[in-house]
């Protein structure tokens, strides 16, 4: 579960255990992210840039209690794709699917689908 430059276990130890730091470490001084989601159309897309803005959204995302689980992932030297899926106590779910380009082992560029119970 490692390629020359991005491993997949501390990615997946990190979203399983909701450590946010980790996760910010993931990613490139000056990475973006675009999430889409119910209050994120594709034509209005959420929009993070760089990594403290990144870092403060796993730090939101990661002190919700709910549990996370990687499901599937794939990763070569210039691209990392996976997805997860995710539940509140109450029983509320959620899926996300992830696709990011790599550079030096670090994410640059990711966009991020979700997808929530009604």
């Amino acid at each position: 579960m490692k390629s020359d430059t991005f491993n997949l276990t501390t990615l997946a130890r990190a979203i399983e255990t909701r450590d946010a730091k980790t996760l910010g470490g993931l990613y490139a001084e000056g990475a973006t992210v675009r999430i889409i989601d119910r209050d994120h159309p594709p034509s209005h897309p959420r929009e993070l840039a760089g990594r403290p803005a990144i870092a403060a959204f796993y730090n939101d995302v990661c002190g919700r209690v709910m549990i996370h689980h990687m499901e599937s992932a794939v990763v070569n030297a210039s691209h990392l794709a996976f997805t997860q899926s995710c539940a509140y106590p109450a029983g509320k779910r959620v899926f996300c699917s992830a696709m990011a380009d790599l550079e030096d082992g670090k994410i640059v560029r990711q966009t991020i689908v979700q997808a929530w119970d009604v």
